[in-house]
């Protein structure tokens, strides 16, 4: 994907603030305290832990792994600043890139609400390390892959994932990590159109609904993430390669490979997220039709 360097007012940077852990670089995996294990020397458990959820929060709940995983490192919340450097940053073009996808992600989409009529919020774009306390979602470590929180209209990335998905999932390439920021970014669409909240009722109403619900949000927010790749495509900014890389993540992240990694029998009736074949599918709807109104996930009886 060509790209270029670029400075956005909504990324907030605190991978420098003390407590958080500090920057990562060299590709360090994700370490789960307590020590997890499982198939493949951990790994298989790892990446279902680390994956599971692209989109943690679509109901806008609070969560907090550390109880769970035997507890983390205080974290700085996202209103401190802590940006590393430049010259000192060893994740310098990667943070460089991730603005610029995220920044261009949202351009688009403040277009296509402009165009509509409609109110547009901004969304932020926070880059930590280690782990991090939300402003309205509670605390995380990075143990839960990169997340978007409908309380504070903001996407949660730590840079070290990009790493974890070309070892553990086998989704390498920069188009593959836009797919993800960019999936991310349709969950904030969802929170302006209203299509959380609805969702977030509706999963109150019928509980035993809300797998099938989140299911759907989640494809939703994967064919929104084609919707914007289309753009790139329009503007001569895809390379050879690119869609490959964002139909191999998409896969990558299905429900029945990451159960199926970790070593457990694959449930249908579990998924969060979609299927593999589902994901890429939605993927490549929003792609092909360039339109937001393609990615009616709710209306068909499957999906």
């Amino acid at each position: 994907m060509r790209w270029r360097r670029t400075k956005s007012k909504d990324v907030v940077d605190i991978r420098g603030a003390g407590g958080s852990g500090g920057a990562r670089g060299g590709g360090a995996g994700l370490q789960i305290p307590g020590g997890i294990g499982g198939i493949g020397g951990g790994a298989g458990l790892l990446i279902l832990i680390a994956v599971i959820a692209i989109q943690v929060l679509g109901g806008g709940g609070g969560f907090d792994l550390g109880a769970g995983f035997g507890g983390a490192a205080p974290a700085p919340g996202a209103d401190r600043p802590a940006p590393i450097p430049p010259e000192e940053d060893p994740q310098r073009d990667l943070k460089d890139f991730s603005t610029y996808v995220f920044e261009d992600a949202q351009r688009a989409w403040r277009g296509t609400f402009d165009a509509s009529g409609e109110p547009y919020q901004n969304a932020q774009l926070v880059l930590y390390a280690g782990a991090v306390s939300t402003a309205g979602c509670g605390g995380a470590t990075s143990a839960v892959g990169p997340f978007y929180c409908p309380a504070d209209e903001r996407v949660y990335l730590d840079l070290s994932f990009y790493e974890d998905m070309r070892r553990q999932l086998g989704a390498p390439g920069d188009f593959a990590w836009a797919y993800v920021i960019a999936h991310e970014m349709g969950h904030h669409v969802q929170g302006q159109t209203g299509t959380s909240d609805e969702v977030s009722r509706l999963e109150r109403e019928s509980p035993d609904d809300a797998n099938e619900l989140s299911v759907r949000l989640e494809l939703q927010a994967d064919c929104y993430s084609g919707v914007w790749a289309s753009t790139v495509f329009e503007r001569g900014d895809l390379e050879r390669g690119d869609l490959d890389e964002a139909f191999t993540a998409a896969e990558a992240v299905g429900d029945d490979r990451l159960q199926g990694n970790a070593g457990i029998e694959v449930d249908q009736d579990s998924f969060t997220h979609g299927s593999s074949e589902q994901r890429r599918r939605w993927f490549e709807a929003g792609y092909e039709s360039g339109a937001a109104a393609a990615c009616d996930t709710f209306t068909p009886d499957e999906v």
